[in-house]
């Protein structure tokens, strides 16, 4: 990338002919260089969405040419509708998240290119349809090599074997969903399968992807989420001096709110006084209530860290970073800063956020203080709740042995 940043100024330097041009594909990344972005014309692609979109894109791909190029057109064109439908599943289920996948992958046309240019090639070659090759080689290979979970290559298998089969070329009008308005329509050219395909609904229903209609809520709830995010962005964040009885400047808000949440963040939990004191009790919960201390105790000291060096930013001693412009940016939104995220996930806004932070500290300041465990806990308060349960079990054994 450096390399590349170089090239691109020396190119402007040397004034090369008018009529010449540098286009450059890539995929996003953080460190591509922001000066060749600022001199050059940007162009983003990016897929359409639902299955609809989807599958009109991918036909626009596919030429007339190459519609008609297999020697067993009619089985070629009902799959090739099989296999677009596939990949447009594939990709539309990432709005459902964990419900859609349990890790979200990078689908691409390359991995449709290529499983279509294998359809036609087994076609041609055989005269027998080799099924158990063509599933392996487009949901196990092409599609499967971006699949690192068990369970998501399941789900992999499950759809092939669905839209790959021997019903899906024999019977007419072969049905790729419980919906009635998915299926594999009659033979004839590109245009039938084009004009089919407009048909389509333009919203899928979530039983399309074998969902129940609860599943839609997070994707309706990410998408909500997303369009604030983009509407909080898209606020003008001037940063002018304000005259007498004006509203206060975004860095007057943030500076006063940052007195307020330093005032209310709880102190540090002795982590050694505690630890002192349970030597002579090494127990499962025991254990469990030191590295619990220790993930608050570094929760802590890091917003309080942010806090002082964003106060510092706002007042002009230092100078801004990303991570200080977006902990600015969050506090003045009231969001939780993703920095101090890490420890635990939540989905509250700043001040609910540290009302809650404050009473999980305080759980184990508590415990701390008596040393011995209390008689109830808050589950949802500990960072690491499969680690607790783990030490009740080893405790219960151990008491029991």
């Amino acid at each position: 990338m450096p390399e590349l940043d170089k090239l691109i100024k020396q190119l402007q330097v040397q004034k090369p002919q008018p009529n010449f041009r540098l286009w450059l594909s890539s995929s996003p990344h953080p460190e591509f260089p922001i000066t060749i972005l600022q001199a050059g014309i940007k162009m983003t692609t990016k897929p359409p969405k639902g299955v609809k979109a989807n599958m009109k894109r991918l036909y626009q791909l596919v030429t007339e040419t190459q519609f008609n190029c297999c020697t067993r057109p009619a089985v070629y064109k009902k799959l090739l509708y099989s296999l677009c439908f596939f990949h447009s599943i594939l990709l539309e289920r990432k709005k459902f998240r964990q419900m859609g996948w349990n890790i979200v992958y990078s689908f691409n046309d390359s991995d449709f290119e290529v499983s279509e240019n294998l359809l036609c090639l087994y076609l041609d070659k055989y005269d027998e349809i080799p099924w158990d090759a063509l599933k392996y080689l487009i949901a196990g290979v092409n599609y499967g090599g971006h699949v690192t979970d068990e369970w998501d290559r399941r789900l992999l298998t499950a759809y092939i074997n669905d839209y790959f089969c021997e019903a899906a070329v024999n019977q007419t009008f072969y049905k790729l969903s419980s919906l009635p308005t998915y299926y594999i329509p009659r033979d004839g050219p590109l245009s039938r399968f084009q004009e089919h395909i407009n048909t389509l609904p333009p919203t899928e229903h979530p039983e399309v992807f074998g969902q129940h209609p609860n599943a839609d809520i997070a994707s309706q709830i990410a998408e909500t989420h997303t369009l604030f995010d983009t509407l909080l962005s898209l606020q003008p964040q001037d940063t002018g001096a304000m005259t007498a009885g004006a509203k206060a400047s975004r860095e007057e808000t943030v500076l006063e709110l940052l007195g307020d949440v330093r005032s209310k963040v709880p102190s540090l939990i002795d982590c050694e006084s505690t630890r002192t004191h349970l030597q002579d009790n090494p127990s499962p919960l025991n254990v469990v209530l030191l590295q619990e201390i220790q993930r608050y105790n570094s929760l802590l000291q890091t917003i309080i860290s942010s806090l002082v060096e964003l106060e510092k930013g706002i007042k002009g001693f230092v100078v801004m970073s990303p991570s200080m412009e977006e902990t600015f940016n969050c506090m003045y939104d009231a969001r939780v800063p993703l920095l101090w995220e890490k420890a635990y996930p939540s989905l509250k806004p700043l001040a609910a956020w540290m009302r809650d932070l404050c009473q999980r500290v305080d759980q184990f300041a508590r415990w701390a203080e008596d040393v011995q465990p209390p008689i109830l806990f808050w589950l949802s308060g500990f960072t690491f709740p499969n680690g607790f349960l783990a030490a009740v079990l080893q405790s219960t054994a151990r008491q029991q042995s």
